[in-house]
């Protein structure tokens, strides 16, 4: 799965503003120096992708790598689009990225070491516009009963089609965004609609005509959803785990904001799941569950994992699967949370559940 609207870009070093002490590290862009001592310093520039405009108040976020269990940094850059803190001590490696509205940078890795700066650029991609779908069916808003050859348009766009026997139809490559679409159908009065296109998925409509010369409100139902999520019922189980609070849900919005480099990064921001890497930090990470003994077990207590509905290893979760081939992940802390059909005799430390696009 390619993400939408993103582009390939590199993260550098480059040289930002000085040392500021951990206590102030929120606000520390545009303070006056302050030692860090023997810890690691980290100094973070944020600009567009181009790397010619700083882009002030954007959201550098941290989150740390490795066997030491620290809070996460989610702290605002200063005016100059830059944010400088005092590592942990403890702290050895962090992946950190920068989120600005709705767009946000690429991920880099990065290591500490004691009484050493680290300087990270971090350039903040703004996508570019790929094509959607509109999809849906015409039905007479009296009876429910299909309108066929019903025209279907988007007001300034050339590209027209008429609803079949079943009163489906399909626009494609519609561009993101509003758009205003007209329904004509000898007999019902003619509908126009605002509807919103979303880059790289499908927009589902339900469009019910008014026979003329009837006075009736058209009626439209709007809803966009990735297909093999709906079909293996990913939003059922969303809805009623977030209804009872059990599981957690990530949805293509979330994947696509976050961008992270593996999927176990993204896993890892799921309650009572940390993210383990021996070593550097940097390869060969795994999700574990604290759940099974009321905290984190010796030797890790591993999770089970499935993709597209077949279990797999957890530990070559990273290696099957990228990020941007994802549409949906559901992660279960113990066995109490689990569907029946992630459930099994190795299941007492929960799941995760990789659906892709």
């Amino acid at each position: 799965m390619a993400r939408t609207g993103s582009k390939a870009t590199s993260v550098r070093a480059t040289a930002v503003a000085a040392l500021v002490s951990v206590a102030t590290a929120g606000a520390a862009a545009g303070q006056e120096t302050a030692e860090c001592g023997e810890r690691a310093s980290l100094h973070v520039l944020v600009t567009e992708e181009s790397g010619a405009l700083n882009l002030p108040g954007a959201t550098v976020v941290l989150r740390w790598t490795g066997d030491q269990v620290l809070r996460p940094v989610r702290d605002p850059a200063g005016p100059d689009g830059r944010f400088s803190m005092c590592v942990p001590a403890a702290a050895r490696a962090a992946t950190i990225w920068a989120e600005f509205g709705d767009d946000s940078s690429e991920e880099a890795m990065v290591a500490f070491e004691p009484g050493t700066p680290v300087e990270v650029h971090l350039r903040v991609l703004f996508g570019d516009t790929e094509p959607g779908r509109v999809v849906g069916r015409v039905l007479d808003a009296s009876t429910e009963e299909p309108v066929a050859t019903a025209t279907v348009s988007l007001v300034g766009r050339p590209a027209e089609v008429q609803s079949d026997r079943q009163g489906r139809f399909a626009l494609t490559g519609v561009p993101g965004g509003e758009h205003l679409l007209e329904v004509e159908r000898i007999g019902y009065a003619s509908l126009r609609y605002q509807v919103t296109v979303v880059r790289g998925l499908s927009t589902e409509l339900q469009v019910g005509l008014v026979p003329a010369p009837v006075e009736m409100e058209p009626l439209v139902v709007t809803a966009t959803r990735p297909r093999r999520l709906e079909i293996n019922g990913f939003y059922d189980r969303k809805y009623f785990g977030e209804l009872v609070g059990g599981g957690t849900y990530f949805t293509l919005e979330d994947i696509d904001r976050r961008r992270p480099l593996r999927v176990s990064h993204m896993l890892a921001d799921a309650p009572g799941i940390r993210l383990r890497c021996p070593g550097s930090g940097f390869r060969d990470c795994w999700v574990e569950s604290r759940r099974a003994s009321g905290g984190f077990t010796p030797g890790g207590c591993e999770l089970s994992a499935y993709l597209d509905g077949s279990p797999i290893p957890v530990r070559e979760l990273d290696t099957l699967v990228l990020p941007v081939e994802v549409a949906g992940i559901e992660v279960y802390q113990g066995a109490g949370e689990l569907p029946p059909e992630f459930g099994g005799y190795d299941a007492r430390c929960g799941a995760v559940v990789i659906w892709t696009k």
